[in-house]
């Protein structure tokens, strides 16, 4: 589909947006910001074990590729015959039955040793993509969580199943940050976080240490970017001020300034007191569940305006 993406002064002028998540939702903020260019850095979740990605990590191991595919699939702006090979996903009943030909091209480049920041370079070149994309971890990683009974639980497409919020989430095995995340992470002046699965998309690379010691010391501005819709998950169960808290407490301090939510959410006077809340309508009109581009950048303009205003008063 084609689009327009919103320039707005705040955004424009940062010198560079960090957004990290996974899935459609990640994609959705990195289309609407594609005016950034260069200057705009997804940070993106590794640990999805369902689909296609699934069956391929399954049969040959390696990262999850879905993600980092689907993001690249949705910064395009003008769909060429390369972008629909990258996106092709085979019909039928046989092997390839169901199977994304883009994460085949990134397995592929894997399994030749080619380092998979590497990979999705390259695919960004052939697609002309210039916001960078950068995978959260370059080494095989399962998305784990404890139960309250104690009970380890392995794989998103598991813990998306439970009937309860786990008591804790971990990576298994644990592994290293991609170098190249610290790095955008410390030149960020703006960080957003999601929307998305909240377990499974936005958390995962908050549990990699690396990423929570530069979180924890960056200055930037960081804005949570609340769902539109209810998800299927045991996610369902966290409110907005419940997310929030899981992203500080994981942190280690509160690092969040602004929350981007809609206008039907409910939220407590504290909450309203500590963080700088923008409610509005941001549905798209096709789907009604994912932001709509232009009323999401504009949105993050506003309250990144309300954080500054914020930070000064209290400077």
């Amino acid at each position: 589909m084609l689009f327009s993406s919103v320039v707005t002064p705040n955004l424009n002028e940062a010198r560079h947006i960090v957004a990290i998540g996974g899935g459609h939702g990640l994609g959705r903020v990195m289309s609407a910001l594609s005016f950034m260019r260069s200057r705009l850095t997804g940070i993106v979740t590794t640990t999805d074990n369902g689909g296609s990605t699934g069956r391929i990590r399954s049969q040959f191991g390696g990262i999850a590729w879905g993600d980092l595919r689907n993001c690249l699939n949705q910064i395009i702006t003008t769909p060429t015959t390369a972008s629909e090979l990258f996106e092709y996903r085979f019909d039928g009943e046989g092997d390839l039955a169901g199977h994304n030909l883009g994460n085949l091209m990134l397995k592929a480049l894997e399994n030749i040793k080619v380092r998979p920041l590497d990979a999705v370079n390259l695919i960004r070149e052939l697609l002309h993509v210039e916001p960078f994309i950068i995978p959260m971890s370059e080494k095989p990683a399962h998305l784990a969580a404890q139960l309250n009974s104690g009970e380890m639980i392995i794989g998103e497409v598991s813990i998306d199943n439970l009937a309860d919020i786990p008591q804790q989430l971990s990576l298994e095995p644990a592994v290293a940050a991609t170098p190249e995340v610290v790095t955008a992470i410390n030149r960020a002046d703006i960080i957003l976080f999601g929307p998305g699965s909240f377990l499974t998309s936005i958390m995962p690379p908050l549990l990699l240490s690396e990423v929570r010691a530069a979180l924890a010391q960056s200055s930037a501005i960081k804005i949570f970017i609340d769902n539109l819709g209810v998800e299927h998950s045991p996610s369902a169960q966290l409110n907005l001020e419940n997310r929030v808290a899981w992203v500080n407490n994981y942190i280690g301090k509160p690092i969040i300034d602004g929350v981007i939510t809609d206008v039907n959410t409910v939220l407590s006077t504290d909450f309203k007191q500590q963080y700088c809340v923008l409610e509005r309508r941001l549905n798209a009109d096709d789907v009604s569940y994912r932001h709509d581009r232009a009323l999401l950048s504009h949105a993050l303009e506003d309250v990144i305006d309300e954080v500054k205003i914020r930070q000064k008063r209290f400077a």
